[in-house]
């Protein structure tokens, strides 16, 4: 970079860091003043504007606050109390919003349940908060019928919609409470410290766990967002990342609510609908994840590719092999990645847009921002340490899990870990004792490098990253490289144990494109020109469909267990040929002296 892009991006980040700060720093001047205060000020200045749109429905500024007013009401009146919860199973819609804002106004705390889950995993997940009561969309029954022979103390039913189960029916009760402003005696007193919602982690590498998202975060993620978004009051966002997570429920809803702007909702993410959508409604802004970035890049080409009046997206994952492609094609130069977990203390931004990098923490900043990345051993998956027992921090270049410090002060809310509704799963995400006795740091579980000018860029997830005859290999590394084949439209790649091996085998599953068909040679040439030696896969697995969390991320727990032996013959299973450098496919007499080591890889 030259003197000028030098100049050019500590400005971005400058101004970037200055109006974030003095948008969250004063949040902890007003202890008692929650979302629910700030929602209901701009509902009362605004009453008329439009909020919140969907296909299903609209809500004014005026009508949300009154709807989360009703919800209020009717938890009371169903006896919810300070720090008792609701579960909430709905897809996208602007009534979302408007019960857990409800049900944080009633003292109460709303469990975000992933609409995807059914039986045991989601029975999982209610139990993990032992909500009170269940608001459950028409649509999800059977899901939650699913759920409840794993259920040992199910929550009061509440449906919403229509549905053939003799239930009761919030959508209806509601009505009959007054959507006017709280009283005084109905209101709760609460603090930014009491909790508001649980959002769950994704369970890409096992079971969910419950996230204590308290009100001071809710406020930090809206205030800070809106303000890397530079929302105004012009804006409308197209929402169509799910709800139950704080990308899609809190950063691209409040954060726009919060500066008087609208928010387009739509159920599901469609790639045939996503641009028409965004041009009919006027949006301006929209929130991304995962690879919904690279469906758009490989759909093919319309005039509302350059239509549209988007003028910065904003989200994390957009890879480094589609960076560029995204920006051109779709003529969006300003995107702002970010890296952070919805229960992390770690808070990263790209203010100038550089391609593949997931933030950045300027020399000047790093006093401010805790932040850093330790060596790690791959092998044994933790942090390695000296002679001294310390953790030693990375170099520029270097490969380590980024680590956040925690620190237990009032005036320092940011920098605290509230940890999960299983409070047993806490201690493992915290590593103690890190560069000096009684230190605490929370563990990413991500490993990243940091280049000299302060640039941070993902790697790999921790358990991801695995070793191959004495190497490491980064699955996201040899993904994005496949990814860039033609006739690959999506891929997995993950390692498999197998005997009198070293290490685990590279494996990838492979979803063809539809548009071209997939040359194993030619992808096997691209693999040898592209990777080393010990990153090409072994192993492809040839499949039908991919099967995904509502984030866009390639669940592997499967794939991992099945390893060379699916279940299923219908989905082709090749091996790496080293004699010819080619994929051959893998058949009984070959796996089989795989499997009983009589063919070393």
């Amino acid at each position: 970079m030259g003197l000028l892009g030098r100049a050019k991006s500590e400005l971005a980040y400058l101004r970037g860091a200055l109006r974030t700060l003095n948008r969250v720093k004063p949040i902890k001047a007003t202890p008692n003043r929650t979302m629910c205060e700030r929602m209901e000020e701009i509902a009362n200045r605004h009453p008329d504007r439009i909020a919140l749109v969907s296909d299903r429905e609209t809500f004014t500024y005026g009508e949300y606050n009154g709807r989360a007013n009703r919800y209020a009401r009717f938890a009371r009146a169903e006896g919810i109390v300070k720090g008792e919860t609701v579960a909430l199973l709905m897809p996208n819609r602007p009534e979302y919003l408007a019960i857990w804002m409800g049900v944080a106004r009633s003292g109460g705390a709303t469990a975000l349940l992933n609409t995807s889950q059914t039986g045991q995993a989601l029975a999982h997940s209610i139990a993990l908060v032992g909500p009170k009561i269940a608001i459950i969309a028409a649509e999800l029954l059977d899901a939650w019928k699913s759920a409840l022979p794993f259920l040992e103390n199910p929550p009061k039913l509440f449906m919403h919609g229509i549905t053939e189960m003799q239930a009761p029916r919030a959508d209806e009760a509601v009505m009959s409470f007054s959507s006017d402003a709280l009283l005084a005696s109905e209101k709760v007193t609460l603090t930014l410290d009491d909790k508001c919602l649980f959002i769950y982690t994704s369970g890409t590498t096992g079971l969910p766990k419950a996230a204590n998202i308290n009100h001071y975060r809710v406020s930090a993620m809206a205030l800070g967002f809106s303000s890397v978004m530079e929302v105004g009051e012009g804006d409308r966002l197209y929402d169509c990342l799910p709800m139950y997570h704080s990308n899609g429920g809190i950063l691209a809803t409040l954060g726009v609510l919060v500066q008087g702007g609208s928010v387009f909702i739509r159920e599901k993410f469609s790639v045939r609908e996503f641009w028409p959508d965004i041009v009919k409604h006027g949006c301006t802004l929209f929130f991304y994840i995962g690879e919904l970035c690279r469906y758009l890049v490989n759909a093919p080409e319309s005039p509302l590719d350059r239509t549209h009046r988007i003028r910065l997206v904003c989200g994390n994952g957009l890879r480094p092999d589609i960076w560029r492609a995204f920006s051109e094609r779709f003529g969006i130069r300003h995107i702002r990645e970010f890296y952070g977990a919805t229960e992390g203390n770690i808070a990263l931004f790209n203010f100038d847009s550089r391609p593949g990098a997931v933030g950045r923490i300027p020399k000047w900043a790093e006093k401010r921002f805790v932040v850093k990345v330790v060596r790690f051993d791959v092998e044994n998956e933790r942090p390695l340490r000296d002679a001294s027992g310390y953790c030693v921090p990375c170099g520029p270049g270097e490969v380590g899990e980024i680590i956040g410090e925690i620190i237990d002060d009032p005036m320092a809310p940011a920098n605290r870990f509230e940890g999960y509704a299983d409070k047993k799963a806490d201690e493992a995400k915290i590593l103690r004792n890190v560069f000096k006795e009684g230190d605490a740091w929370f563990r990413s579980g991500d490993l990243v490098t940091r280049d000299t000018e302060g640039y941070f860029y993902f790697v790999d997830r921790i358990g991801d990253t695995f070793r191959w005859k004495g190497e490491n290999v980064a699955t996201s590394e040899v993904a994005e490289t496949i990814n860039t084949h033609q006739g690959v439209a999506a891929c997995a790649v993950y390692g498999v144990s197998l005997p009198g091996q070293d290490g685990k085998a590279g494996m990838a599953a492979i979803l063809p494109s539809e548009e071209t068909a997939l040359d194993l040679d030619t992808l096997a040439d691209h693999l040898a020109r592209n990777l080393p030696h010990h990153a090409r896969p072994v192993f492809l697995r040839i499949r039908r469909e991919m099967d995904m969390t509502g984030t866009f991320k390639l669940r592997k727990i499967e794939l991992v267990r099945e390893g060379i032996e699916p279940p299923s013959t219908a989905e082709a299973i090749h091996w790496l040929d080293q004699a010819s450098g080619r994929y051959r496919e893998l058949d009984h007499a070959t796996r089989a002296a795989i499997m009983e080591g009589r063919l070393r890889l």
